[in-house]
């Protein structure tokens, strides 16, 4: 019994809590540039004006997604599957060419938690100071110093809330509405929702989000090879390590560059220790490098014990940048590329949905003529009003009833038409025919729309 309570213990060790420490260096600026670079596009995207309406706004209830001067519909959902497809194939290739790039640059976890570590230690001081903060006992100081961080956390989560549900509502009314204690039921449920979450992911988690929920940490190594550029410590040239004093000839002694310091180990956000190998755990951040060149450039020593590296380069074999894997994750990404680019360039901001009367499959008029009834749906998707004709083909002599061929769209409107389709008798000769319905721009004929129906005509024996 008391076997397996050790054994239990020892699998589910309680969470430590880490302490990271501050680092400057190379890497640490360009994290820091990342972090200014996407949170700015975050916060102040919403607030910027393009062409009348709000910059990124994705109005759900006018079923209206506006980025910048492109405005897209629900019919052209097949853009955000191309763009998830494009954004999954860069996260294989930058894996594949240097580790977690994604984990330790771009992430929203990494990215947030940058900010909630940096309010943490203007408000609690530095590493050792946090250290000794939450072991000292609850006196006024270390009241006022938890209250005020976890004040500053929860006003910056709910601003990031707010600002998320600013992309959905106009973020200038939701700002209005915050001002005037109006705010909607769903739009304070949001706010609350994704402030909860921010507050909870990067304020208490942290390191917990990318270690044990994270998936990506999970199958990341099968994207790696000998060729991938990842974080890695030096054996060779760091073993035997071991403290040593100043002025020691350290080779003849039998020791290696590393000093055992262990300030790699104190600047990792997910307090692994990189000397014992690549991990799951690592996200690439490198503030390893970083403070490890800082030691080394103390010590007298040269740069690069931890380092960007590959496994063949630490087995004294020759990197491969171009490989297969590579050359086909660039193809694709460039031919994606382009598509979308294309696809976007020559696209029909017009809709067409064409809805057979269910009522009946034909119906014999009163000329004698063979009809049948279609609702259609027209959809004027541009930013401006466009007179538009409608026609019918596929059938000769096939005649377009019940609606004007040419009438006006204005931008933005949907409408339903009504129309009916005859055919004379005479050149039907079986079941049903493939047509297509036809609108055009009168005053701009390059936006032109086809679209494929059925017609449906009595059998003949």
């Amino acid at each position: 019994m008391n076997t397996t309570d050790t054994q239990t213990t020892e699998a589910y060790a309680s969470h430590k809590k880490v302490y990271p420490r501050e680092v400057h260096g190379l890497f640490a600026s360009l994290r820091i540039s990342g972090v200014l670079v996407l949170l700015g596009l975050y916060y102040f995207i919403p607030w910027i004006s393009w062409d009348g309406h709000q910059s990124v706004l994705f109005d759900l209830p006018a079923r209206k997604f506006h980025i910048f001067g492109l405005t897209f519909w629900p019919q052209d959902f097949f853009y955000l599957a191309i763009l998830l497809i494009i954004a999954a194939l860069s996260l294989f290739f930058f894996t594949a060419l240097a580790g977690r790039l994604w984990c330790g640059y771009a992430c929203p976890q990494t990215v947030w938690t940058e900010v909630f570590l940096w309010i943490e230690g203007k408000i609690e001081g530095g590493r050792s100071k946090q250290i000794k903060l939450d072991h000292s006992p609850w006196v006024k100081y270390k009241f006022v110093r938890k209250t005020g961080k976890h004040i500053a956390w929860i006003v910056f989560a709910l601003w990031t809330g707010f600002t998320f549900v600013g992309f959905f509502t106009p973020i200038s009314e939701l700002g209005h509405s915050l001002l005037n204690v109006s705010l909607g039921p769903w739009e304070t449920f949001w706010i609350v929702f994704y402030g909860v979450a921010t507050y909870g992911n990067a304020g208490w988690m942290r390191e917990q989000v990318c270690i044990y929920m994270c998936p990506y940490a999970r199958f990341q190594s099968a994207m790696f090879d000998k060729n991938t550029l990842v974080i890695s410590y030096d054996e060779n040239r760091g073993e035997p390590r071991g403290s040593r004093r100043k002025g020691l000839d350290y080779k003849r002694a039998g020791l290696g560059d590393c000093v055992d310091c262990t300030m790699c180990v104190q600047a990792c956000p997910t307090g692994i220790d990189i000397r014992d190998g690549l991990q799951y755990q690592c996200i690439g951040c490198a503030a390893c490098v970083d403070i490890c060149n800082e030691v080394m450039d103390k010590v007298g020593y040269s740069r690069g014990l931890i380092k960007y590296t590959t496994e063949n380069a630490l087995e004294g074999k020759p990197t491969r940048v171009l490989r297969p894997r590579m050359i086909v994750y660039a193809v694709l990404l460039c031919a994606m590329g382009l598509g979308l680019i294309y696809s976007m360039a020559t696209r029909v901001p017009l809709g067409l949905d064409i809805i057979r009367d269910r009522n009946a499959l034909y119906r014999e008029a009163d000329n004698g003529w063979i009809e049948n009834i279609y609702t259609l749906k027209i959809i004027n998707m541009d930013k401006t009003d466009h007179r538009l004709s409608l026609s019918a083909e596929g059938i000769s002599g096939l005649r377009l009833q019940g609606a004007a061929a040419e009438f006006t769209a204005a931008a933005g409107q949907v409408m339903e038409k009504v129309v009916r389709l005859q055919a004379d008798p005479e050149v039907l000769n079986k079941a049903g025919y493939d047509i297509n319905f036809r609108i055009q721009a009168i005053d701009q004929p390059v936006l032109t729309l086809t679209e494929k129906g059925r017609f449906i005509a009595p059998v003949r024996y």
